[in-house]
Formats: C-alpha cells, sequence, structure tokens
C-alpha cells in the first residue's frame, strides 16, 4: 500500500466508522479521495474514530500471547518517567523488537503481559512496589503504570520485564506533599529536537545533572523527512529506512517517527535519568498549526483525521496520565503540578485552542487583526483555569511552562519593527489577560518557561512593554534548541539588533543546549547551558550566562 493511499484509507475509515449504518456499499463504488479534497457532513467528527480502536473494545479485543515467546530484546526504546505527585509517578515503556518496522516494531497483533518493579535502590534489593500490566497492540504496545503508595519526595528505581527480558533501570523521582516547605527545587527546561538537525548530544549532559524534574516545553519530534543518513547526523555506520523519508501523516507514520527518536541513546539517558513534564508544542502534529486549521489550509474535518493519529501516537509514547489519553482529535494536556509551598506549575497548552495566526503568519508589524481582542493563545477555558490556579496559589513561584515567547521581540528598533505573528506578540490581549490576571490574583514571583525558537533568551516581562521603566511582572527564561537549527552561534547575526530593540532582553545566545532553573525561597536561578556542535557528537557543554531574579523583586540580574 502506498503512503498516500494509507492515508487515504484512514480518512476513510475514521467517515465510515461515524457515518450511519446503511448496509454494504457496493462493491467498488468508493472513489479516491485526494488529500486535499475530504470534507463530508460527517468529517468534522471524523477523527473521534480513534476512540474506537482502544483496548478492550468487545469482539475486537486482542488476544494474549506469552510474552515467553519474544525472541528478541523489545526494550529498545528504553524507560521513561514523568508526571510526578508527592505519591506517585508515571512509568513508561513501549515493547518493540524491531522499532523501525511498521505494523508493531516486530510484536505480534496481541496482548502481552508485562511486570513492573518499583525499588528504593538500583539493585532492587527493596522493592516499593511491583505489579503487572498489558501492553496492548491498540496502544501499539505501550504500556503506561501509575504505581501509588509511594513516599513523596523520594528517589526511586524501576524497571519492567516481558518474559525472560529485562529492561533498562530507569530513575525518577516523587514530588514533594503538598504542605511540604522545601528549601530548593532544580529543573531543567529543553525543546525542539529535530533528529535531522544533529545529534542529541546535550542529553547526554542533561543525564549527568542533579535535577528534580524536566519540563519538555515542545516539539518532541518534527513532521519532516529523515534521509537515509539521518540528515545532519551524515551517518556512515547505518543507512535509515526509506519509510522515515516522508512527512508524517498517519498514525503509523507518527508511531515510526516516535521509535526513530526514542531510539537515540542520549534521549533515552536523559528519560532514564529523570522523570519529565511534558507538553507539546506544533510539530508534534504540523508546524504552526492553529487548533483545527492546518498550515497547508487542509479542510477543517480532514486536518482533524491527521491531528488525531499525532495526539494518540504522542500519548502513546510518553509518560502521561490517563486524564491525558486523546478522545479522538482533542486532548487535555494542561495541568497543575505542585512542589511542596515552593512552586506551582501550570502546564499550557498554546496550539489545541488558538486563534488562527494573524495577518496569514509570520513576522508583520502589530495591527487591528493581532490586537484584537477577541483573540486568544489559549482558549478561554484554559485562561480561566489559569488565572483561577493563580487566585488559590499558596506557592512561593507560579512558574508556567509554555512553548511560544511570551515577552515582546522586536525585529527592528525605531517605529518599523515587525514581531512574531505565532508567539504571544500576535496574540497581544490574550497576553494582557494573563498579566492582569496573575497581577488581580496576587501573583508576585511569576516564571515563564519557554522553547520553541531554538536560541537562549532571557527577558524581563514588563506589565507595559511599550514602557521600559514599566513595572516588571516576572522573568521569562527561554530555552533554546537541543538540535533544531544545527550547530547554531553565540551570537546570531541579529544579536546587537534584537539586545538593542529590546531592552528587556538581558541575554540571548544561538547555541543548543538547555536552561537549568533553580528556585529557592530567595530566588529564581536560571543557567543558560550550550554545547558548541550538534552535527559531530560529543561536544562538551558549559554554562554560557547565569542569571537570578530576588522573590518579591522581579527583575533578572547575572548571578
Amino acid at each position: 500500500m502506498t503512503h498516500t493511499a494509507a492515508y487515504e484509507q484512514e480518512v476513510r475509515a475514521a467517515a465510515a466508522l461515524l457515518a450511519p449504518a446503511t448496509g454494504p456499499a457496493p462493491s467498488g463504488t468508493v472513489a479516491p479521495i485526494g488529500r486535499r479534497r475530504f470534507l463530508t457532513a460527517t468529517g468534522a467528527a471524523a477523527a473521534l474514530a480513534f476512540t474506537t480502536n482502544l483496548p478492550g473494545a468487545g469482539a475486537a479485543y486482542a488476544v494474549e500471547v506469552d510474552a515467553r515467546k519474544i525472541a528478541e530484546n523489545p526494550f529498545t526504546l528504553g524507560v521513561a518517567s514523568g508526571d510526578p505527585q508527592p505519591g506517585s509517578v508515571v512509568l513508561w515503556t513501549r515493547l518493540a523488537p524491531r522499532p523501525y518496522e511498521p505494523d508493531g516494531g516486530g510484536m505480534p497483533n496481541a496482548r502481552v503481559t508485562v511486570r513492573w518493579e518499583v525499588a528504593y535502590d538500583e539493585h532492587f534489593k527493596r522493592l516499593a512496589g511491583r505489579g503487572r500490566a498489558e501492553a496492548h497492540p491498540e496502544f501499539n504496545h505501550a504500556v503506561h503504570i501509575e504505581p501509588t503508595g509511594l513516599a513523596p519526595d523520594r528517589v526511586y528505581y524501576y524497571r519492567f520485564r516481558a518474559g525472560n527480558w529485562i529492561s533498562p533501570v530507569g530513575r525518577t523521582r516523587t514530588a514533594p506533599a503538598r504542605s511540604a516547605r522545601i528549601s530548593a527545587l532544580k529543573l531543567a527546561a529543553v525543546s525542539c529536537q529535530a533528529y535531522h538537525d544533529g545529534y542529541f548530544t546535550a542529553y547526554r549532559h542533561l543525564a549527568q545533572e542533579d535535577l528534580d524534574v524536566v519540563f519538555h516545553l515542545g516539539d518532541y519530534l518534527y513532521e519532516y523527512p529523515v534521509g537515509a543518513t539521518g540528515g545532519a547526523r551524515n551517518y556512515t555506520d547505518r543507512t535509515l529506512p526509506g519509510l522515515f523519508n516522508r512527512e508524517t501523516v498517519t498514525l503509523e507514520d507518527y508511531r515510526l517517527r516516535y521509535a526513530l527518536y526514542k531510539s537515540d541513546p542520549d534521549l533515552q539517558a536523559a528519560h532514564a535519568a529523570h522523570p519529565f513534564i511534558v507538553t507539546w508544542d506544533d510539530h508534534e502534529v504540523e508546524n504552526n498549526y492553529a487548533s483545527d486549521i492546518s498550515e497547508d489550509d487542509l479542510p477543517p474535518a480532514e486536518f482533524l483525521v491527521r491531528r488525531a493519529a499525532a495526539y494518540r501516537a504522542y500519548w502513546e509514547n510518553q509518560p502521561l496520565r490517563r486524564p491525558q489519553r486523546p478522545k479522538g482529535a482533542d486532548a487535555r494536556l494542561h495541568r497543575r503540578v505542585h512542589y511542596g509551598q515552593l512552586a506551582q506549575f501550570d502546564i499550557l497548552d498554546t496550539r489545541q485552542y488558538r486563534s488562527d495566526q494573524a495577518y496569514g503568519d509570520g513576522w508583520h508589524a502589530p495591527g487591528p487583526e493581532s490586537e484584537d481582542p477577541g483573540r486568544t493563545l489559549t482558549g478561554a477555558a484554559q485562561e480561566r483555569w489559569l488565572i483561577d490556579g493563580w487566585r488559590q496559589s499558596t506557592a512561593r513561584w507560579n512558574v508556567l511552562p509554555q512553548q511560544v515567547t511570551f515577552s515582546e521581540r522586536r525585529n527592528a528598533t525605531g517605529p518599523d519593527y515587525k514581531v512574531s505573528m505565532d508567539a504571544w506578540d500576535g496574540y497581544a490581549a490574550s497576553r494582557g489577560r494573563v498579566l492582569a490576571g496573575a497581577e488581580s490574583a496576587g501573583v508576585e514571583n511569576l516564571v515563564v518557561l519557554t522553547g520553541d525558537v531554538h536560541v537562549h533568551y532571557a527577558f524581563d516581562i514588563k506589565r507595559d512593554f511599550a514602557d521600559p521603566s514599566s513595572r516588571t511582572a516576572g522573568v521569562e527564561f527561554v530555552t533554546t534548541s537541543i538540535a533544531s537549527g544545527k550547530d547554531g552561534a553565540d551570537k546570531p547575526a541579529n544579536w546587537a539588533t534584537y539586545l538593542a530593540a529590546n531592552p528587556h532582553l538581558k541575554f540571548y545566545n544561538g547555541r543548543r543546549g538547555y536552561v537549568t532553573v533553580t528556585l529557592d525561597g530567595d530566588t529564581a536561578r536560571g543557567d543558560y547551558r550550550t554545547v558548541s556542535a550538534v552535527t559531530t557528537p560529543g561536544a562538551p557543554v558549559k554554562t554560557a550566562a547565569s542569571f537570578v531574579s530576588e522573590a518579591g523583586n522581579p527583575g533578572l540580574k547575572p548571578a
């Protein structure tokens, strides 16, 4: 079956599952469906068909196979943990003996029993919990375990068993109790890991950091084709299958692309070392999509089928809890995590509910369209959820992990500047409401964590960006990419212009890397970590700059 035929079949199946039952269609009466011509009365709901192919759905329930019959190592994609709570953390793995193989990664179309263990020590001499779970073919043999009864703010080790095979050991950590008064917390922020742009060297260094948790702020994978030599990785010791050398569109495409990314040893090392809290941006589906609006102007009904496939593959391949599991083309990814009385994290989704980009996207001078008060980046419900959560917060620091640049970012000095229509600058009223909400809720220590732009930025968030002397409402730590953009440069070509045009911008660096943020009762400290190259493996890491903001007196100062 060709790639286009597979896509058309997926679209047809989605529509057929929701169409009224009128008996079988006569043989040979179904006309071909063009990728850009699919639109029917049931099309808007067609993506809901992805909720029908779930484990335990009546007669379609898969048979079980003895795990001892698995002849090859099924743990080729490693292990991961995430979304820590005081007494629980999600444990993840996926069985895939031949991960680059379509139709299940070398697994049979059957259920497999997987055993899991959580221990106090890395040698598993003292167990804190154990159990069994089923890996279902409907979820591509992914396993999400949510053990309970764990102690808060404690390191644990975990592993899985399938038949005679044992997974690598993962290390994780639970969150502190909600009422705990912890002295400090250290996190990392990462984003944008285009496999074809280079090695995930930064993750190898991240795995060695002493961290409580890692926030992934989006673009975990890219939909773009990856050639036989891995793009900028320029492999000479392997040849990637041709099935990666196309854009991801179908559920199978997205599943295989996750297999490619998760086979990377540096990414596996980071996941095995720390719990991740993840959120998506655009490339997990398609570049710069907005709600049900495709970059390629597909009919919304057709695009929602693609979005449903992408969302499902995302959940299958991330350490996410059951409430985050998609329902068709919808998934609630925004959620709240507490780390004692020190920090409240409100994780946003700025893709699924946003208004379309103003002026056709790109960079544009602010105008009536981008400043329309009815425009939203978060959607009204998520905006209310965020501000209501701030009103109830008792945390010292209120941290907002999200995707696109929050602070104003002008591309030129003088009056003829432009701003990004994809970032918060293209949704000025939405940003204004969020800042007003933080102010009305009494949020004194606002920290925004951002990805997306493939550079490091350090911003003071001004209450009025047009007035540099206006009150500083918080600070924004923008992390560069893990690999996207290839090697980059310490001072990109627009470095001097951006610093001159944006007096609230305190630091700008264009290398690859990540940011660590340390919170304590007095300060928030950001350390900007960079690697010198990603197009060749093994580059060292260094701290390019460090900044602190004082509790009760927001504003970044060199550390």
